[in-house]
């Protein structure tokens, strides 16, 4: 079996490559960097240059061959290489007709407890997003910001005693609502200092959130280890980093209590898998980070199927609205909470053709919030 092509499709807000063998079979593949898709996309047909001709089920040398090629990394072509490498492990999958996580040891799981995404500019529509959860089943709630997803195009500017009660405030708030019949997985988004981060944890602890993510900027492993030292939550991170050394000096600052790494943006299912493993040794759980389309999710799923430290998945709010419901055929089901384990070979999910021209690419426009000084702001 041989690879014939490379196809790369920009949908919506969404990056999908598909690729083609000889014998039929045909792979798809998503890329996390949504910031760059279109840079990503010249980085998958770069490595198509490479790969036209080749076996498609020598994932792990073509993986090492992508990456070593030029000692060049970052987020667009990492991207790249997620998408091709979850391609291949479809391709894969197909060939030996079994789902992908039986082609990496098997199921340890029959489902998958996912935490649903909550989002609002409001402390409403936020409490009303935990209800929604709560009734629909769901056992824990995430994306969920103490600090309101309000319009990047207003300027910000709190004082540090009304920035902070009003956050612990609201916290308690979304604890009240949810009770002890519901997780929350609190998301800052990277836009605390490291002193602020410790005052807001110590302040919500009382409320036993499963996480507190990203609480300060990722880059200084260092300031990330301050923050887990001072406050009684765990950390999540790791959405941005891309490589098993990234979490590894993570890992050994004991930085973060709960891994999250994108199946689509950390180098595939073949990379996360052993990140996974490294988390595993210093029995850390891993939430696969997942604000993509439906096919992000099924890789994740493949991923969480068969890793024994797997913790919760992130599922995105709207996997049931377009123009997301009409990209894939056969979506996975949720029920309860759960998302249930597929058994069709590879990723046990097809593209529908010709949703390139239903939904044409929309990029995501930059947009960087300022204070009402006029400095950048991070949220």
């Amino acid at each position: 079996m041989k690879i014939e092509a490379l196809e790369t499709l920009l949908v919506d807000k969404y990056l999908y490559v598909k690729i083609y063998t000889d014998t039929g079979l045909i792979g798809i593949g998503e890329s996390g960097a949504w910031g760059f898709l279109e840079s990503s996309e010249a980085a998958i047909h770069t490595f198509g240059e490479y790969l036209i001709g080749e076996d498609p089920l020598l994932i792990e040398h073509h993986w090492q061959y992508m990456y070593r090629a030029f000692h060049f990394r970052g987020s667009a072509i990492m991207g790249a290489i997620s998408a091709i490498d979850i391609a291949l492990w479809d391709i894969a999958g197909q060939f030996y007709q079994v789902p992908i996580y039986a082609l990496l040891g098997g199921k340890v799981r029959d489902k998958i407890r996912a935490y649903f995404h909550v989002l609002g500019d409001t402390k409403e529509k936020l409490i009303e997003g935990v209800k929604n959860a709560k009734r629909d089943g769901f056992t824990a709630v995430g994306h969920l910001t103490p600090f309101l997803d309000e319009d990047r195009s207003v300027p910000y500017f709190k004082t540090h005693v009304d920035k902070m009660t009003d956050a612990i405030d609201t916290v308690g708030m979304y604890r009240e609502i949810a009770g002890k019949d519901v997780d929350l997985c609190i998301e800052i988004h990277r836009r605390l200092t490291s002193a602020e981060a410790v005052v807001l944890g110590k302040g919500i602890e009382e409320f036993y959130p499963y996480f507190i993510e990203d609480p300060i900027l990722p880059e200084n492993y260092d300031s990330m280890a301050y923050v887990a030292s001072k406050i009684d939550i765990p950390i999540a991170t790791g959405e941005r980093l891309l490589s098993i050394h990234e979490f590894e000096m993570l890992l050994t600052r004991n930085a973060v209590q709960y891994v999250r790494p994108d199946v689509c943006m950390a180098g595939g299912i073949s990379h996360t898998k052993k990140i996974a493993s490294l988390a595993e040794s210093r029995y850390v759980n891993v939430v696969p980070h997942n604000p993509l389309s439906p096919v992000s999710t099924a890789a994740c799923v493949q991923l969480a199927a068969c890793i024994p430290n797997f913790g919760l998945q992130e599922l995105p709010h709207d996997e049931n609205h377009s123009p997301k419901k009409d990209i894939v055929d056969s979506p996975l089901k949720v029920e309860n909470g759960f998302i249930l384990l597929p058994d069709s070979p590879g990723l046990g999910i097809k593209l529908k053709d010709g949703i390139e021209d239903l939904y044409p690419p929309n990029p995501r426009k930059i947009e960087t919030r300022l204070g009402t000084d006029g400095s950048i702001v991070d949220q």
